[in-house]
């Protein structure tokens, strides 16, 4: 047996309880060496063995003020953990033997748990890893006496005091994500509860556990006093919408912000909620409803109250943060260039404000973004300085590298491209987006086989990672794969109903397996949705062709051309223009094609022809 039965309760321990006592059971018997790879991840699930676990990979927030981390973790950060830890386990029983892991009361585990034993089960073969939990699981081992696992209402307020002092004796992180706010919660001190709360909310906001926050937030929000102490309440309300904001709650999320627009009159509050109200509205997960016209009216509130504020250092910081917001509406709507001004003059009042030293995420973010701008403004080599001077400052932040490799890619250089993502692979827990761009680059280089394992990989660490299936299915199409590309279609599909890149690869099955009619409405709802999406032009176009409709393949390579000169696709338009009678325009297009593809023989054996 791995270890004696976990209990998953999150009320011991919070998020990663679970996880927390596998991490405790397995590293003082793993190499050192392999511990130390997946530090990030095992110092993530167990906090209180940090003194076991050497920290070897970080960026610059990890050791800057509370005040200075700006940055929220995405919502998938917790399962780029679990697919660390998977991995680390997985080495570490290939070493060691097979094992069996016996979870209980996972119907009261964090998320996190949840979603850390579904990856061990999706990722450890079985053989290796028997994960029981449930009816699955036998007998659960008893609870320690007064544990809130057990405890139930069973105590007296003044019992609850006592265990919460006796844990709190014991100084464990644990205890204070879970057991100590549990207990305070249920004893005699409404305001010892509060501080039990504020302590656990702000560990899992910066560990990025959304749900804890959102959980532990409420609570909190139910016992804090807004006009006793209007600071402590404030940040309990925005922690737990910032929260629910990145759960994809955004209703539950303005609706905490407008109720501190009713509680508060603080300029800093009303400024805050503005900011973060716009956010919601411009970034909101359903694309239909996001709504920028709102969200600058918001963001634009925002600015107002920041550019009245008395101190320079707090104005610049927080002015700043708000015309980086501002930005990202005008990029929605449609103004980049504006945008580009608006970070310009966030970038100037750091520097002539904030001092050498200064909030240097914050100035990180804001080159950052200016980099994506210059590039959406076609000034890629602006942009390629700025994500120099980012990497070069915080070397340990992964999601720099993609930005940079993407930037690299577009700029022909391929291999840069790649060591761009293969750092990115190494800097931080694994995440699909490197594996995902990485392919795109084997794709064009026609390493086919190189490009396939690196979308297997992606889609082995987040399955549902719609780009990865579109991009498989297309590939696997285009080997001859129907029936895995038909699998990744539906499983796509499924999702995303409507994805066009999709459906496009939808149509591609369809074509193959004799379904003409089936394969023509696949690609024409992909050009309902993306109506210059080449690849659909193309399947659309070789179907007319391959149907005796050569006119038709013609209107439909030539729309697919509008991207850019390919050189497969002259040469399909020029068969199909020399099957129409078109014969001097199918030269030309031959011509040009061995112009781009100097050494295609089909197409040198047609012009011969």
């Amino acid at each position: 047996m791995l270890l004696p039965p976990v209990d998953a309760d999150r009320r011991l321990r919070g998020p990663y309880t679970a996880g927390g006592a596998i991490v405790a059971a397995l590293v003082p018997a793993a190499r050192p060496e392999l511990v130390a790879r997946y530090d990030i991840e095992l110092r993530a699930m167990a906090p209180d063995m940090v003194g076991l676990i050497p920290e070897r990979r970080r960026s610059l927030a990890a050791h800057l003020p509370r005040a200075e981390r700006i940055l929220v973790h995405a919502p998938r950060r917790t399962l780029r953990l679990a697919n660390g830890f998977a991995e680390f386990v997985r080495e570490h029983l290939a070493e060691t033997g097979p094992r069996t892991l016996v979870v209980e009361n996972v119907h009261l585990a964090d998320p996190t748990d949840r979603e850390l034993l579904a990856v061990l089960r999706r990722r450890i073969d079985p053989g290796l890893l028997a994960v029981m939990t449930g009816e699955h699981a036998g007998p659960a081992e008893p609870a320690a006496a007064g544990d809130p696992a057990e405890a139930g209402e069973t105590l007296t307020p003044a019992e609850h005091d006592a265990r919460a002092d006796e844990l709190e004796r014991e100084g464990t992180v644990g205890a204070r994500l879970g057991a100590i706010p549990y207990h305070r919660e249920r004893g005699t001190d409404p305001r010892r509860a509060v501080e039990a709360l504020r302590f656990a909310v702000q560990w899992c906001l910066d560990a990025g556990c959304h749900d804890a926050v959102a959980e532990l937030g409420a609570r909190a929000l139910a016992l804090a006093d807004p006009a006793a102490e209007p600071d402590v309440w404030w940040r309990f309300l925005h922690s737990t919408a910032t929260a629910l904001g990145a759960l994809n709650r955004e209703e539950e999320a303005e609706a905490l912000f407008d109720r501190a627009r009713r509680e508060s009159v603080s300029p800093a509050v009303h400024a805050a909620a503005a900011y973060s109200t716009a956010m919601l509205k411009v970034r909101h997960h359903d694309p239909a409803r996001r709504d920028p016209e709102a969200a600058l009216a918001w963001v634009n509130q925002a600015i107002a109250i920041s550019t009245l504020l008395p101190d320079p250092r707090e104005r610049a910081f927080k002015l700043g943060f708000d015309l980086n917001g501002r930005a990202l509406v005008e990029v929605r709507l449609g103004r980049p260039a504006r945008a580009l001004e608006l970070v310009q003059e966030a970038v100037e009042l750091a520097e002539r404000d904030l001092g050498p030293d200064g909030h240097p995420i914050h100035r990180l973010v804001l080159l950052a973004n200016r980099a994506q701008l210059a590039v959406l403004l076609g000034r890629p080599e602006e942009a390629l300085k700025d994500l120099d001077a980012v990497i070069a400052a915080d070397p340990g932040y992964p999601d720099y590298y993609i930005d940079r490799g993407n930037l690299l890619h577009r700029l022909g250089r391929a291999e840069d491209a790649v060591a761009d993502y293969e750092t990115a692979m190494r800097a931080g827990p694994p995440f699909p987006e490197p594996y995902y761009n990485r392919a795109e680059i084997r794709f064009a280089a026609g390493d086919h086989r190189g490009a396939l394992a690196d979308l297997d990989h992606a889609l082995e660490l987040d399955p549902e990672f719609v780009d990865a299936l579109a991009n498989r299915a297309g590939l696997l199409a285009a080997l001859g794969e129907y029936g895995g590309a038909r699998a990744d279609v539906e499983a796509g599909l499924a999702i995303d109903p409507g994805n066009p890149y999709l459906l496009c690869a939808l149509g591609q099955v369809e074509a193959a397996g004799g379904r003409p009619d089936r394969a023509r409405a696949a690609f024409d709802g992909a050009l309902e949705r993306a109506p210059t999406l080449a690849a659909a032009w193309a399947g659309r176009g070789a179907l007319a062709f391959e149907t005796g409709d050569p006119a038709g393949a013609v209107a439909d390579f030539t729309r697919a051309l509008e991207s850019g000169d390919d050189p497969a696709l002259l040469y399909n338009r020029a068969m199909a223009l020399r099957a129409a009678g078109r014969a001097e325009e199918a030269s030309a297009d031959l011509r040009r094609a061995l112009e781009l593809a100097p050494d295609d023989e089909d197409v040198r054996r047609e012009l011969a022809g």
